[in-house]
């Protein structure tokens, strides 16, 4: 059990690494943030900017059709974007496919947390050039 959280944890820690490569190679400033979703204080994924946006982004990978998010993911997310000034997104990827971007409205309620399908990220996502190109 212990084995299949550290590679979850890994995959997840390599896709956002993947993310900030992706962001530093069009001269936008990316940083992880270290042990984020395991301290006390909100903190997204990953911060993103270029001088004129900045964004606080929810990092997933998965190679399931869909992917949940709980409440209070989306809350903290929400909440440090407000305090820090920035844009709140999700970034997933399906297995197979490309980064998608999602805005928190952009979600699908479930009633106790929010979600993204395949095919609501395909509709409703953002590629990472659309996502970036101001």
């Amino acid at each position: 059990m212990a084995s299949s959280f550290r590679q979850r944890k890994a995959k997840g820690s390599q896709a956002e690494r993947e993310l900030v490569k992706m962001f530093w190679s069009i001269n936008w400033a990316c940083i992880r943030s270290a042990g984020s979703g395991s301290q006390h204080y909100p903190s997204p994924d990953i911060l993103v900017g270029n001088g004129s946006r900045r964004l606080a982004i929810e990092v997933k990978i998965t190679s399931a059709g869909k992917k949940y998010f709980s409440a209070e993911e989306i809350r903290g997310l929400n909440y440090f974007s407000t305090k820090f000034g920035a844009e709140p997104w999700v970034a997933i990827k399906f297995q197979g496919k490309e980064w998608v971007f999602l805005t928190l409205e952009d979600l699908e309620e479930t009633g106790k947390s929010k979600a993204v399908s395949k095919e609501l990220a395909s509709r409703r996502g953002l590629s990472f050039e659309d996502l970036t190109e101001s």
